[in-house]
């Protein structure tokens, strides 16, 4: 009987020194950095507007 009570005890034992802390887990956000824009989002629309004004001029 004290070896089944033993054996408990040492079961348990190593079953509760293998768990896992209490600790909160520290997770670090992630950086994404925002590349600048160039300025081509404004010259494409300007490029096409003198190709149809050259258009219309030359009719």
């Amino acid at each position: 009987m004290k070896k089944l009570v033993l054996a408990a005890t040492l079961a348990t034992a190593a079953s509760t020194a293998t768990a896992g802390s209490m600790a909160p887990v520290v997770v670090e956000p992630v950086v994404v950095a925002e590349t600048k824009g160039s300025s081509s989002g404004i010259l494409l629309p300007l490029i096409l507007l003198v190709l149809v004004a050259a258009a219309v001029a030359s009719n």
